[in-house]
C-alpha cells in the first residue's frame, strides 16, 4: 500500500486511461497538497430532526411499526458562497462539489481538514477503489458553539493510497448501495443482508 504524492496524483488526473483518476470540477490546482488533496462543501444538505419516534429503526419492524429513515432528515440547499449552520451534537449529511472517480487500485480516506477540526466539526470516511459519485460527508459539530460553513469552501481533505491488486467498488452485476449518488444519500444499515439472517434467528 502507498501513499500518493502531489506529482504521483497530478499524473493520474492527466492520464487518458480509463481508470485514471478524475475529479471535477478542481477549481484552483492549489487544492492538490504534498499528499493530500482538499475538497469543497457542496450544495444540498439532509439535516437530522427530531420526531414523535423515540428512535431510528434499523432492524425489521412490523410494516406498521415502519418509519424510513429519511424521515429522520430535512432536506435543504445552499447556493455557491452561502453559509450553512452546524450546531453542537447535530448530525448532517452533505456531499462535496466535485465529483470523484478513482482507479480500480487506489482508495481514499477522507477526513476534515485541521482548521475544521480545531472548531469542533469532524469528517471521517473512506471511500473503496472503483467509487463513482460525490464524496458523501457525515458532519458532526463535537464542540459546544455552533460553526458557520461555507458553500464551496475547503472542509476536508483525501489521502489517496494505491493497493498491489485492483479491487473495484462494483464486481460484474453487484449493485452497491451508495454508488454513483451526486446528493447525500441517508444511511441504508436497514438494506444490510445480515438483518434478514438475524431476524429468521431471532424467529425460531
Amino acid at each position: 500500500m502507498q501513499l500518493l504524492t502531489k506529482t504521483e496524483i497530478l499524473e493520474s488526473l492527466s492520464s487518458n486511461n480509463d481508470d485514471s483518476l478524475f475529479i471535477s470540477p478542481l477549481l484552483d490546482i492549489d487544492q492538490i497538497g504534498s499528499v493530500t488533496i482538499d475538497l469543497r462543501l457542496g450544495y444540498d444538505f439532509l439535516v437530522s430532526i427530531y420526531t414523535r419516534k423515540s428512535f431510528i429503526g434499523i432492524g425489521k419492524e412490523p410494516a406498521n411499526q415502519q418509519r424510513g429513515i429519511s424521515s429522520f432528515f430535512q432536506e435543504t440547499r445552499r447556493d455557491v458562497g452561502e453559509r450553512f449552520i452546524l450546531y453542537p451534537n447535530q448530525v448532517v449529511l452533505t456531499s462535496t462539489l466535485e465529483y470523484v472517480a478513482l482507479p480500480t487500485n487506489i482508495y481514499a480516506d477522507v477526513i476534515s481538514r485541521s482548521s475544521y477540526t480545531r472548531l469542533g466539526v469532524h469528517v471521517n470516511t473512506m471511500m473503496q477503489p472503483g467509487f463513482r459519485g460525490t464524496i458523501p460527508l457525515e458532519l458532526f459539530n463535537h464542540g459546544n458553539n455552533a460553526v458557520e460553513l461555507v458553500v464551496g469552501s475547503r472542509v476536508c481533505q483525501c489521502r489517496l493510497f494505491r493497493t498491489a491488486d485492483g479491487n473495484s467498488y462494483i464486481r460484474g452485476s453487484e449493485k452497491r448501495k451508495y454508488y454513483g449518488d451526486v446528493r447525500p444519500t441517508v444511511s441504508r444499515a436497514d438494506m444490510d443482508s445480515e438483518l434478514l439472517i438475524l431476524d429468521k434467528i431471532k424467529s425460531r
